[in-house]
């Protein structure tokens, strides 16, 4: 059934008389189930799946909005109709004479021109770059005459690209600016220009009181759109005066422990920077200590691979100790018991660390699979990630009653755990694909190409392994019983969500459907949310695409990663390039992201060889793992790394160590970057690793400005960049230096130096290859 809805009409809210306590009137059960992420809108529509936002749309009586559109809601899907004019508009949910509302932004894609001047004897011009998501058959040119031409619709940004010139990857000749692509090569970039952000108005918390908050604005604002959690907050109790806005809290809010308030302003030339403020008990959160578990932006990770950790039953070691497999490739006898062990022992205390994410622990097969051919070998299932279950723990890691101890000794001490969950595929002996052998995609293609490791052009399709079905998870048989073993593991053990394996080889329809019972049968039920973080590789687009209110909360940004390796471990890469990823990350995932901002992971070589000169930038770093010994060669890298861990920890996002870099575990890549978690017997380098880890980690914890504060880069050049983090009277400014000279930046006096720096005729002078972290309070 077809509705439309005129919308531009008036949104009226009931309010109390007192305009210092004024209330806003809620509906008993929410519509909005969960943050309502901004719709950004297309250029002439734009479709909306109505069950990312609303619950149950029975209970769906309008839809408003405040703008020159019209609305078409046909089969549970919202179509936005029309041009929009200004920056910013307000969509508004109605129940029972009730909003819940979100935020419209305006598109910032404009169309692109490329050409690619060639020959006859040039018969086939692709693109693929960061606006395609690096797929040469999303963007076929055509011949025109002396070449080949075609468009793109892309955002304002800076993109990284390549011509794909009869298969060859080329370079753009006609255009001189290049960029390192991390592993020894070179893309093109063009920088599609936005407004000046000079220009943009920089919104900064400047004071609090019991009922309302101000904040300040560098330039003229045209408009403000505050929301108390999903209720739009009424113009009547926000007034703009001398680039100064002042927002009365709501009322109601006392009632509530924890709620938020976002705040997004605009002028002509473009929106602000968007503003989250924590509320305990209806007054701003001012203090670390009220913090809770719960409080995802508060979140540190530690991601360890159960098999590598710690061995704390022996009884359920089960080795496969055959000559087909090398010893790096087989089980090292880590197990649940273990983790629970140094949970208890205080170790992720101490670090300072509250979210473990934990590798698969769901059961796999017995053998030896897979095939690397110098040295030969095969590969145990230690890492977790080949299940032949979906919803039984892996007996080599233990049993059912001790991962759920694990979890209740890790809630007993205020920590979350994750859970890595795997849903893109399965091991060939699963129950699933014995049974349902249709219900994976094909391993051969219609060419008769194999259908492994095509990453990109089948992305949705491609198989890892030939012993490793992809799923076919755009059919709802197939959705079903994986979602439901998803939901599984919450109901079951009271985890905390999950990190998703192989995020971007999966249909949005996976998502959707199990976010929507996620929210149907936890997080409705309980009031706490399930955090769900993904694993793509690829362009900010292509990331940016599976976050959402209906979908995930956040993914790992592998783009800042490889641009801080580059910088921090010697790849060529500058801080010029490090600050415009960060500013890139902010312009699509938000200012207040829950992003992952990782210092390495199962599946990249180990930074610190990288930075010791032990790796090479472009060799085949696997291949290094297996066949040379690397180990620490330069102790200056132990310093790099903690630069590196500064900087994760300083960043908006949530920061996660991989287990052995808190004090600089070295290795190749897989399986070399997988060594056993080493506990004791440190070295003097690797012990004060660990403790310059440990007191980051902390300064992280103890500043709100680094968990809820707004961003600016105060100072950027090839080798040094700084960044300023605030909120309210809290200030951290993160000075990093990559060069082999000391530097002496300006800085506000009166902050507390915490690593190498020191002041010097008034200026904040930090070594070479260092950085410093100064606090104000």
């Amino acid at each position: 059934m077809k509705k439309w809805f005129l919308l531009g009409s008036i949104i009226v809210f009931a309010i109390s008389c007192d305009s210092t306590n004024q209330s806003l009137t809620l509906l008993d059960t929410p519509l909005i189930v969960g943050k309502a992420t901004p719709i950004n809108l297309d250029l002439q529509e734009t479709k909306i799946v109505l069950s990312d936002y609303v619950l149950d749309a029975s209970r769906l009586d309008s839809i408003t909005t405040d703008g020159p559109f019209y609305v078409d809601v046909d089969n549970s899907v919202i179509g936005i109709l029309g041009r929009p004019k200004k920056a910013l508009y307000n969509m508004t949910f109605w129940s029972q004479g009730v909003g819940e509302s979100v935020l419209l932004k305006r598109t910032k894609k404009s169309l692109h021109s490329f050409f690619y001047q060639a020959g006859q004897e040039v018969s086939d011009v692709k693109i693929k770059g960061d606006f395609n998501a690096w797929n040469p058959n999303n963007t076929i040119l055509e011949r025109k005459g002396n070449g080949f031409s075609g468009y793109e619709t892309i955002s304002e940004g800076t993109y990284q690209y390549l011509y794909v010139v009869d298969g060859v990857e080329k370079r753009d000749p006609t255009n001189p600016d290049s960029i390192s692509n991390g592993m020894g090569g070179w893309n093109s970039i063009i920088t599609i220009a936005g407004s000046d952000p000079n220009l943009i108005p920089r919104i900064q918390t400047e004071d609090k009181s019991s009922s309302s908050i101000t904040l300040t604005s560098n330039n003229q604002i045209e408009k403000v759109y505050a929301y108390w959690e999903n209720t739009l907050i009424p113009e009547g109790m926000i007034s703009i005066q001398d680039n100064k806005v002042t927002l009365n809290i709501p009322g109601n809010a006392k009632e509530v422990e924890r709620s938020k308030i976002r705040l997004w302003a605009y002028n002509q030339k473009g929106v602000s920077n968007d503003v989250l403020i924590p509320l305990h008990k209806g007054v701003v959160l001012s203090s670390p200590n009220q913090i809770a578990r719960r409080d995802q932006e508060s979140m540190v990770m530690y991601f360890l691979m159960v098999d590598r950790f710690n061995n704390g039953n022996q009884e359920n070691d089960k080795p496969l100790n055959i000559p087909e497999v090398h010893p790096k490739a087989d089980y090292f006898g880590g197990d649940l018991a273990g983790i629970t062990q140094k949970i208890n022992e205080g170790y992720f205390e101490e670090l300072g660390t509250n979210t473990i994410w934990l590798s698969p622990i769901t059961q796999n097969p017995e053998g030896a699979f897979g095939k690397y051919p110098e040295p030969q070998t095969s590969f145990s299932a230690y890492h977790g990630y080949w299940p032949i279950s979906n919803v039984r723990v892996d007996h080599r890691f233990g049993t059912s009653d001790e991962f759920r101890s694990l979890v209740n000794n890790a809630h007993d001490q205020n920590m979350n755990v994750l859970l890595d969950y795997v849903a893109n595929h399965v091991h060939e002996q699963h129950p699933i694909y014995q049974e349902h052998p249709d219900w994976a995609t094909d391993l051969y293609l219609p060419d008769g190409s194999l259908n492994t490791e095509r990453w990109d052009d089948q992305r949705l399709t491609t198989w890892f392994d030939t012993f490793l079905p992809t799923l076919d998870l755009s059919r709802m048989e197939t959705v079903d019983p994986m979602t439901d073993s998803a939901i599984f593991w919450l109901k079951e053990y009271g985890i905390d969500g999950f990190r998703h394996d192989a995020t971007k080889h999966i249909p949005e329809i996976f998502w959707r459907v199990l976010t929507y019972k996620l929210k149907e049968q936890i997080a409705s039920k309980t009031g706490q949310p399930v955090f769900q973080i993904g694993e793509t590789y690829g362009s900010h687009e292509l990331i940016k695409s599976y976050i959402s209110s209906g979908m995930l909360d956040a993914q790992f940004d592998f783009n800042m990663y490889d641009r801080a390796v580059s910088a921090f471990g010697g790849g060529g890469g500058s801080m010029k390039e490090l600050a415009n990823s960060l500013q890139e990350s902010i312009r699509f995932y938000g200012d207040h992201n829950l992003m992952g901002y990782i210092t390495g992971n199962q599946d990249r070589p180990r930074f610190i060889s990288y930075a010791d000169g032990s790796l090479e930038f472009g060799e085949d770093t696997k291949y290094a793992g297996w066949n040379r010994e690397i180990a620490i060669q330069d102790t200056l890298a132990y310093q790099k790394l903690s630069a590196l861990t500064a900087y994760m920890m300083t960043i908006p996002g949530i920061p996660c160590i991989y287990y052995g870099d808190e004090y600089g575990s070295p290795g190749g890549n897989d399986p070399d970057n997988r060594r056993q978690m080493q506990f004791g017997n440190l070295d003097r380098h690797q012990q004060a690793t660990l403790e310059r880890t440990k007191k980051l980690i902390k300064i992280r914890k103890d500043n709100l400005a680094l968990i809820y504060g707004d961003t600016e880069v105060l100072g950027v050049s090839d080798t040094h960049l700084i960044i300023s983090r605030q909120y309210f009277d809290n200030k951290v400014v993160a000075v990093f230096n990559t060069s082999e000279e000391q530097v002496s930046v300006e800085i506000s006096r009166g902050g507390d130096i915490n690593f190498y720096g020191f002041m010097e005729d008034g200026e904040l002078v930090v070594p070479a290859n260092t950085f410093e972290i100064v606090t104000y309070n």
